[in-house]
């Protein structure tokens, strides 16, 4: 019978999502089954994911739906009054093999238990991932970090970190595989190695996967907080041509007093001076960041400073959210800003994502960009913007492409 996998949120999810299904595969070949994989960032996650759960139960009513992820984790009760989930498994069971070898048994529905207790980042052991040219390698997961708009750490426990052997076998086996490209990822990337040996950090991590897997094409990194890049990486950001130069930061606003109130570790000068820094480093780095929109308290002029971090920052790809509380943390308790000035905002905040990134892409036209081809007659850049190749154009190769245009979302190349 079919596994069908149905996925919401980061790409830790999407890498958790192809081993639950290498898994269930195996270990459950007679049921009809499906897997939604839940995010919990924000309302509108969850809302997304409910309402895909009862559509699944319409078209498939004779399938199995098990819903596990951030949503299962700290959304327990919510998914589970719902008739048409058949089982809940919680984030630390949902990677291990035997929790796909059989059904739940009645009793015990909500299989979801304390991941604060977890201690321990079991490695990926896939090869690759299906329909996607990128690898993602999970090297992290967890959070120590107690960000007062944050429910993540509550569903995904502690920072913990993938031994260094455990991420270079894993990034030679996809390597060997074929991959050309492969992308580091996790809760809270920038703080790998501080539950192992002493001196362990990311940037160590990067120049021992660099030295020992000669044949990997490219190296990502996927979001980062810009306040914690050690020396290491700094260094391998300076002089290391295979660890591509886009940067997507966890900056979250632009206003030290809002950033505060967020608990974040940066302030305002850092996210300007790291980006300076690497630029001088790497003229052609490209920089992405995550921010809020309409964060509790936050005034006009607040705002106004994110606004403006977009162009002080040189800020190219946005993902922007806007504020959503959270049951349990601390912002859902602070004054709210009104509902309609959020979305407002969060317009605002794209619609000037959208007159950076079109000037980025004006800037690219007329240069040659060694492209990494996908499906469907795409690629990305070295700073992963996209590019509209020939239909026909095979995935999973390079090819040197001179840009002669932009349709103001991505690059078409000659």
């Amino acid at each position: 019978m079919a596994v069908e996998t149905l996925t919401f949120g980061c790409r830790l999810n999407t890498v958790e999502s192809e081993v639950m299904r290498g898994h269930a595969e195996t270990g459950a070949a007679t049921r009809d089954l499906v897997i939604v994989n839940t995010c919990a960032v924000t309302a509108e996650a969850g809302r997304q994911a409910r309402k895909a759960i009862r559509r699944l139960a319409r078209e498939r009513p004779a399938a199995e739906i098990v819903v596990t992820g951030c949503g299962a984790q700290v959304e327990t009760a919510d998914y589970a009054a719902m008739p048409e989930v058949a089982r809940l498994v919680g984030n630390d069971a949902k990677s291990r093999a035997d929790t796909w070898s059989r059904p739940g048994p009645p009793e015990a529905r909500a299989e979801v238990d304390d991941i604060m207790a977890v201690r321990h980042a079991a490695p990926t052991r896939i090869a690759g991932m299906a329909g996607h040219t990128r690898a993602f390698v999970p090297v992290q997961n967890g959070c120590d970090h107690r960000c007062t708009f944050c429910v993540i750490p509550f569903g995904r426990g502690n920072s913990r970190s993938v031994a260094l052997g455990d991420v270079v076998e894993q990034v030679t086996r996809i390597v060997e595989a074929g991959g050309r490209e492969v992308v580091l990822t996790g809760v809270d990337l920038t703080a790998y190695g501080r539950d192992l040996i002493v001196g362990s950090t990311l940037g160590g991590l990067v120049q021992a996967i660099l030295a020992r897997v000669p044949g990997l094409g490219r190296l990502r990194l996927s979001s980062i907080d810009s306040i914690e890049a050690d020396g290491a990486l700094m260094e391998a950001i300076a002089g290391e041509a295979r660890l591509m130069p886009h940067f997507h930061l966890s900056l979250q606003a632009g206003d030290d007093l809002i950033l505060k109130r967020m608990k974040r570790r940066h302030a305002r000068t850092d996210a300007i001076r790291f980006c300076e820094a690497v630029r001088g480093m790497r003229a052609d780095a490209v920089f992405g960041a995550d921010l809020i929109a309409g964060f509790p308290t936050e005034t006009e002029a607040q705002f106004a400073r994110s606004l403006d971090l977009v162009a002080d920052c040189g800020l190219t790809h946005l993902h922007v959210f806007p504020y959503s509380p959270r049951p349990g943390t601390p912002a859902a308790r602070m004054p709210p800003v009104p509902g309609e000035v959020v979305r407002a905002r969060a317009a605002r905040l794209r619609e000037a994502g959208a007159t950076a990134l079109a000037a980025h892409l004006a800037g690219e036209v007329g240069r040659t960009h060694r492209v990494l081809t996908e499906r469907g007659g795409l690629g990305r850049t070295e700073g992963f913007t996209p590019v509209r190749l020939a239909p026909d154009t095979p995935a999973g190769v390079f090819r040197d492409v001179t840009i002669a245009g932009h349709d103001g979302r991505l690059l078409i190349a000659v």
